[in-house]
């Protein structure tokens, strides 16, 4: 009987034994799937975060002195090039510059293909409705610009009948179909627009006051001249997806930018004059 009992007891014993280590073992095994678990959400949330380690930014190479190839070294360079490094460094991120046709930006921009995009992108409120924009950050316009040998058109009232290039998707091409009876003809790249105009193709070229000022007095020795006074009233502003995360980061260092003189380094260099001179 005795026995019976001490088997009895150590039968009892084993089953205790057994159950805990089987409970041990479901617990390991739970404990091991969520840390699992834990660790994948951990290397998922890395991935994303490395996804944005680097920003891509769109722009353009034909706008010179904004952004353009440069004949000798074959770099992208200009003054938007050394703004928008210069507002990266400043807001602490890292960036990769794209290049592609100026109304492939604000499409990619607005679809979130690019985190940021600058060009000389003039702000109105049709882009605004698909992208957000950063502070103003140049003051521009439009200008019209004939053959030296043109004595016809002397200002945009003269263009009416008249074949008037300018740049696909850009702000003039719109103000020539809205204001005026000219004949658009636009081109992908303004280049193209000059090269026509002093080819006596058609009459005039419309488009943003700088780079109109900057061809006609560095690329064609003057055989390309404004005339008219400047129309509209132009902000440049860098373009980003609906709700960018690094929007206000990068208008942050613009306004840094703008209050410690280097902003004002950089516009010198490309323009030859600090923006207040400009204003006067």
């Amino acid at each position: 009987m005795k026995k019976n009992y001490w088997l009895m007891l150590l039968f009892a014993a084993l089953l205790v034994l057994v159950a805990a280590c089987g409970k041990d073992t479901n617990d390991l095994e739970e404990e091991t799937e969520n840390n699992n678990e834990a660790e994948a959400e951990e290397q998922e949330e890395d991935a994303g975060s490395a996804d944005k380690d680097v920003f891509t930014v769109a722009t353009d190479n034909s706008y010179a002195p904004f952004e353009f190839i440069d004949d000798d070294t074959g770099e992208l360079e200009g003054f938007d090039v050394d703004l928008i490094e210069a507002l990266a460094e400043e807001a602490g991120i890292e960036i990769e510059i794209q290049q592609l046709e100026f109304d492939g930006i604000v499409a990619g921009v607005g679809s979130g293909k690019f985190d940021i995009g600058i060009a000389g992108m003039t702000i109105t409120d049709e882009r605004k409705e698909n992208i957000d924009f950063s502070q103003p950050y140049y003051e521009a316009g439009l200008i019209l610009a004939v053959d030296k040998d043109n004595d016809e058109i002397e200002s945009i009232d003269d263009v009416d009948d008249k074949v008037v290039a300018t740049r696909v998707g850009s702000t003039s091409e719109d103000y020539l179909k809205d204001e005026t009876e000219a004949e658009a003809e636009s081109f992908p790249e303004i280049v193209e627009a000059y090269q026509v105009v002093m080819q006596g193709k058609v009459d005039a070229v419309l488009y943003d006051l700088p780079n109109v000022l900057y061809y006609s007095s560095k690329e064609t020795g003057g055989d390309l001249k404004t005339v008219g006074d400047r129309l509209t009233g132009e902000d440049y502003g860098i373009a980003f997806p609906k709700g960018s995360e690094i929007r206000d980061d990068i208008d942050d260092a613009l306004t840094t930018l703008k209050e410690d003189g280097t902003y004002d380094d950089i516009y010198e260099e490309w323009f030859g004059e600090s923006p207040d001179e400009t204003e006067d």
